[in-house]
Order: structure tokens, then C-alpha cells, then sequence
């Protein structure tokens, strides 16, 4: 009995070999598990439910024919593919979950999330974050012509490229205060998130007021660009998993 965690494919028409692996990965490892987690950035571009793209119908199809072989699929909204929506969660038999989850599994509390909120050193990006999550403002851009959503999108995404080119890698990492924050605030040991695409576990330890050492854990999803990554979670053990894609 598993539960598996993955994040940051960015699946794309550009890059075929990445959706390939992806289906292989559903079939071969994630059927015979208890439940499949996407932590965000499934889609490298998301402009909408409406998008006609035929690879979000093949994608669709794959995560509704696992639910229907008895395997739920659960999803955390990414910085690529917030504007994911009610529509498509329906199509391919998702549950949209919100942007921090606390889940149980086997016996272990554990505090789920994309990973984007905890980089609070780049300032510029939770700024632009703030924006583009105000409901008022993604409603005013789903109901622009899907034309000109696509422009929109491939302009920031341009210019996104163009800042993160200047960052320092230290700014677009995890603030450790602000992942210990988020521990302390939901009460658990255990964090699995994405984002970053810097795979790792994690483990630090804080000294409490009612024993002299806690330790506490981060395990963190790599992106699927040289090679596949997951977080198995069983009653014995939480592993980070690399593999060939």
C-alpha cells in the first residue's frame, strides 16, 4: 500500500516525450497505488478550461480511466496551471484541492502544497503571485477571447523567463523560516512540495519547549525534465524516487 506525489512535468506540445512518460508512469506505477497526488505544473500553460489543446483531452482520458480502475487523483494548483478549473477536474475525475492540505496517511500528518508560497525572498514573484490569484482578475481574464488570453500568457511567461534570468538561485529557493511557519501553524512533522525542481529531503531539527529536539521534514519534488521524479509515501516510509523517463 503506497500513495504516490508527483509535480512540475509541464507538460507541453513542444516536448511529446515527457507525455509518453507520463502515461507509461500512470500504467505502470500509479495504478496498483491507493491514490495519486499532483502537486501543481502539471501543464507548463494553462489559459483555460476551454483551450482546445488535444494533449489536455489525452491527459483528461488518462486520470479519468485511472479513477475508474479505483485510483482517486487529488490536485494542488501550481504557479503554471492555477487557472486549472472546475470543468476540467470534472472531465478527467480530479478533486481540486486547496492551496495548503493537510492529508493522513498512514498514520503520518502531512502538509501538502506547491511549494510557491514558501520562496518569500523573491519578492518580485509573490508580488505578481498576489495579482494573478485575485478572483476578480482571473475571471476578467477567462472571459477574454481565448486568442488573446494566449497572447497575454506567452508575454508574461517571456518576461517571467527574462527575471528569473537575473535571480540569484538562493531567492527562488525555500525561506526555512517560512517552511517551519507553515509546520508549526498545521502542527505536523512532514511537508511534500514542488516547485523549486531541486529534489531532496529535508530533515532539520528544532528544539521545543516540551522535548529538547523535534525534527522535522521537507520533501521536495524534482521537475520532470532529464528524468521522472516522485514521493512514494507507504506505512514503513517516505522515499524520493528518481527515474529515466
Amino acid at each position: 500500500m503506497s500513495t504516490i506525489f508527483i509535480a512540475d512535468l509541464h507538460l507541453s506540445v513542444q516536448h511529446p516525450e515527457i507525455t509518453v512518460s507520463f502515461m507509461r508512469f500512470l500504467q505502470r506505477e500509479v495504478l496498483h497505488a491507493d491514490s495519486l497526488y499532483i502537486l501543481g505544473d502539471l501543464f507548463d500553460t494553462w489559459i483555460g478550461d476551454d483551450d482546445p489543446e488535444p494533449l489536455h483531452r489525452q491527459v483528461a482520458g488518462a486520470l479519468k480511466s485511472l479513477h475508474q480502475q479505483g485510483v482517486p487523483c487529488y490536485f494542488i494548483h501550481g504557479n503554471r496551471d492555477f487557472l486549472i478549473g472546475k470543468n476540467f477536474a470534472a472531465e478527467s475525475k480530479m478533486t481540486l484541492l486547496a492551496q495548503e492540505k493537510i492529508v493522513t496517511l498512514y498514520g503520518r500528518k502531512i502538509l501538502l502544497l506547491h511549494g510557491d508560497t514558501l520562496c518569500i525572498d523573491d519578492i518580485a514573484y509573490q508580488r505578481f503571485r498576489l495579482v494573478v490569484h485575485n478572483p476578480v482578475i482571473q475571471r476578467f481574464f477567462l472571459w477574454l477571447p481565448f486568442h488573446l488570453r494566449y497572447r497575454i500568457a506567452m508575454q508574461l511567461r517571456h518576461r517571467s523567463q527574462q527575471s528569473n534570468s537575473d535571480k540569484s538561485e538562493n531567492i527562488m529557493d525555500v525561506n526555512q523560516q517560512a517552511f517551519i511557519d507553515a509546520l508549526q501553524r498545521y502542527h505536523v512533522d512532514w511537508m511534500i512540495h514542488g516547485h523549486t525542481h531541486r529534489p531532496a529531503i529535508h530533515s532539520i531539527e528544532l528544539p521545543i519547549t516540551t522535548s529538547p529536539i523535534k525534527t522535522v521534514h521537507r520533501a521536495v519534488l524534482g521537475a520532470w525534465h532529464n528524468e521522472g521524479s516522485m514521493i512514494k509515501v507507504s506505512r514503513e516510509t517516505i522515499e524520493l524516487i528518481r527515474f529515466p523517463l
